[in-house]
C-alpha cells in the first residue's frame, strides 16, 4: 500500500490503522514516484485525481471507515474466481460483521446499532461498484435481527436469513460476534424478499424495562409504550430513562448513567 497525502490528520489515522492491521506501507507527497510494487494507494478524495495509479482509495473525513477496511482488505487478499462479496451479520445491539471476498475475510469488526447496517451497505456498494454483493443475516436476536433484514430490504439488497444453530461460538462478546459473523457470511441460508414482522414480546419489553431500572440505579422504570420504541429503535435506552423521573414527568436533572446504544 501507498499512502499519499499531505493532510496530517488523515495521514496520522490510516498510518496508526496500517499499522495496528500490520499492512506495510510506504507514505508519499502528491507527485513522487509510486513504486511498481504498490499495490494500491490511498488518498485524499481533493488529492486524488493528481495521484497516477490504476487503484485509489479516497478516505472521506467522516464516515465509511468499515467498508473503506474491508475494499483495502480485498485489493491484498489472494485474487479469487468468485466476485461476489458477501456479508454475514450476527444480530444485536450492536451487530457483529465480516465481510467475505472468496474464502478470505476481509473486513469485520462491530457496529454501533442495527440501522448503521444498512448505512454500511450503502458505504460498501460504493465501495464495490461492479460486485454483486449477498447479505446473510443470522436468525437469532428476532427484534435487531428484523431490523438489519428490514433495512437492507428498503435498500433492494440481495438478503439471506441463517440459521444461527452452531454459528454462535464460546467467549468474550466482541470476539465471539464477529467470530459468529464469519460463519454466517460462510452458510448459505433462506432467501427473503418480504419485510418481516416488527412485533416484540412481553418478555422482551419486560428485559427494557429491567435494564432501565439498572441504568437509572433503580429510579425509573419506562412504560411498555416507551420500550416499545427502545425495541424499535426509534429511541436509545439512556434517552428513554433521561425523559423519565419516578413520577413519569420529564427529568430536570441530569441524563441517567446508562449505556448509549441501540436495542
Amino acid at each position: 500500500m501507498a499512502l499519499v497525502t499531505r493532510d496530517p490528520t488523515l495521514y496520522g489515522e490510516i498510518a496508526s490503522a496500517l499499522q495496528e492491521r500490520r499492512i506495510p506501507c510506504v507514505s508519499l507527497l502528491p507527485g513522487q514516484r509510486i513504486p511498481d510494487r504498490v499495490v494500491a494507494v490511498i488518498t485524499t478524495p481533493h488529492e486524488a485525481p493528481g495521484v497516477a495509479h490504476p487503484r485509489i482509495f479516497s478516505v472521506p473525513e467522516d464516515g465509511d471507515r468499515p467498508a473503506l477496511w474491508a475494499a483495502i482488505g480485498e485489493a491484498l487478499a489472494p485474487p479469487s474466481s468468485d466476485r461476489e462479496i458477501v456479508v454475514g451479520f450476527d444480530p444485536g445491539p450492536r451487530p457483529g460483521y465480516a465481510v467475505l471476498a472468496g474464502n478470505a475475510v476481509v473486513g469485520e469488526g462491530i457496529l454501533d446499532s442495527p440501522e448503521a447496517s444498512v448505512r454500511f451497505s450503502d458505504h460498501l456498494r460504493h465501495r464495490f461498484p461492479s460486485r454483486p454483493i449477498r447479505y446473510r443475516v443470522g436468525s437469532g436476536d428476532p427484534v435487531p435481527r428484523n431490523r438489519i433484514v428490514n433495512g437492507l430490504l428498503e435498500g433492494r439488497r440481495l438478503v439471506e436469513l441463517v440459521d444461527e444453530q452452531g454459528t454462535t461460538p464460546r467467549g468474550h462478546r466482541r470476539p465471539r460476534d464477529m467470530l459468529a459473523a464469519r460463519r454466517i457470511a460462510a452458510t448459505a441460508g433462506r432467501s427473503v424478499r418480504e419485510p418481516l414482522a416488527t412485533s416484540v414480546t412481553d418478555g422482551e419489553i419486560a428485559n427494557v424495562q429491567r435494564l432501565s431500572r439498572i441504568g437509572s440505579g433503580g429510579r425509573v422504570t419506562i412504560p411498555r409504550s416507551m420500550a416499545h420504541r427502545v425495541l424499535r429503535g426509534e429511541l436509545t435506552l439512556s434517552e428513554a430513562v433521561a425523559r423519565m423521573t419516578p413520577s413519569g414527568l420529564p427529568s430536570p436533572g441530569a441524563e441517567p448513567a446508562v449505556h448509549h446504544e441501540r436495542l
